[in-house]
């Protein structure tokens, strides 16, 4: 019953098959539940994001898919949007009148000092460029950025689950030994997962970066925290390849139940639900 993925990507955005081949890979590997969650548009042009006049091919072919294999899994369409500003997020009017079955609300993008708009979910040397150039080389300035704009997000609302909660922490920790040590990101950390437990928002456990680095996001460290703020938790693999739809995901629900967690939310039927965590 934990064979499920609610974050992944296709050839609309920047998956690297069409979605039809990823909802094959999923049968074949047992699935009983998957959704299909390309980046959302953005108001200004990109190579990893759906476009808007994308998004009605995007329902349509999801939608026959959903026809096509209801025998065999149950398939669902979502889009992955980013907090960007107060007008553009996923609470807007636009998002929120698609007709998708779920929405990941996420922070990609931050605005720099001189309001230029840098993504930080690039490579590490990257990641360093741009916090050399636009931030003078202040972690905690760009950090707390991030933060501040995952927080709004939260406030404002209008998605399912958060994605990768925490995923500029491992660039960061490569800029700044001791980094995820220190009490300023614990602190802030801590301040942003409160924030969502009090607006009962569910987290996902990302587990894309588990086969490459080594880590989940959020940081495995921080699973007993989720458990003990209770906040409900699933486990998705944001495959951009149809091999990876189920990377990490026996090892993260391990780490889950050595926290404390005995269900993951999926899912199923419509609607979300509580699923006892088997290995």
């Amino acid at each position: 019953m934990n064979l499920t993925n609610f974050h992944s990507h296709c050839s609309y955005c920047d998956g690297k098959a069409p979605a039809e081949e990823f909802v094959k890979a999923a049968i074949a590997a047992g699935f009983v539940s998957y959704g299909v969650s390309s980046h959302a548009p953005l108001p200004f042009d990109t190579q990893w994001t759906l476009k808007k006049e994308q998004v009605p091919a995007y329902l349509e072919e999801i939608g026959t898919l959903k026809a096509k294999y209801k025998n065999q899994i149950e398939l669902y369409v979502g889009m992955e949007i980013d907090y960007l500003n107060d007008t553009e997020n996923p609470a807007n009017d636009y998002f929120q009148h698609l007709p998708l079955d779920y929405r990941i609300g996420s922070v990609h993008l931050v605005y720099a000092p001189d309001e230029t708009i840098i993504d930080t979910d690039t490579n590490s040397e990257n990641f360093q460029h741009l916090l050399t150039t636009y931030f003078n080389d202040d972690l905690k300035l760009l950090v707390t950025s991030y933060f501040n704009a995952s927080m709004r997000m939260v406030e404002k609302s209008g998605f399912d689950f958060v994605g990768h909660c925490d995923k500029i922490s491992y660039n960061a920790s490569l800029c700044e030994e001791g980094f995820l040590e220190s009490d300023w990101y614990k602190k802030k950390l801590m301040e942003y997962l409160t924030l969502i437990a009090e607006k009962k928002v569910m987290v996902e456990i990302n587990t894309k970066a588990f086969i490459r680095k080594g880590v989940f996001f959020p940081n495995k460290q921080n699973l007993s925290v989720l458990k003990d703020l209770n906040i409900p938790v699933l486990v998705n693999s944001d495959a951009h390849f149809p091999e990876l739809v189920n990377a990490g995901r026996p090892q993260a629900l391990k780490l889950l139940k050595e926290a404390g967690f005995r269900t993951v939310r999926q899912f199923m039927g419509g609607k979300w639900m509580d699923v006892e965590i088997t290995l």
